[in-house]
């Protein structure tokens, strides 16, 4: 599913137009990514979770040369499903 068919599929069931789905996909988005972006952790129960995870630096190999290359230490965002979800898509 793309973002655009999960906006006309919020539309419908919101009996909602689809400018008005768009900016209320959009802003659930963009409060996820700020919380992740403070560090904070986003829980919908039933749904899942979304967190931030840290990734230390390691040491990685040029594929094409086979030299070392230093890969620097990241963050990456994590989504852990929850139970309910989980169960919904296992029926």
């Amino acid at each position: 599913m793309t973002k655009n068919e999960l906006v006309a599929a919020v539309a419908d069931r919101l009996d909602s137009t689809k400018t008005a789905a768009a900016a209320a996909v959009e802003a659930t988005f963009d409060v996820i990514a700020a919380a992740l972006k403070k560090g904070d952790d986003v829980k919908l129960i039933g749904f899942g979770s979304f967190s931030v995870v840290k990734r230390a630096a390691r040491e990685g190999r040029n594929p094409r040369t086979g030299k070392p290359v230093k890969i620097k230490a990241s963050k990456a965002p994590k989504f852990t499903p929850g139970k309910a979800l989980k169960q919904m898509v296992n029926r």
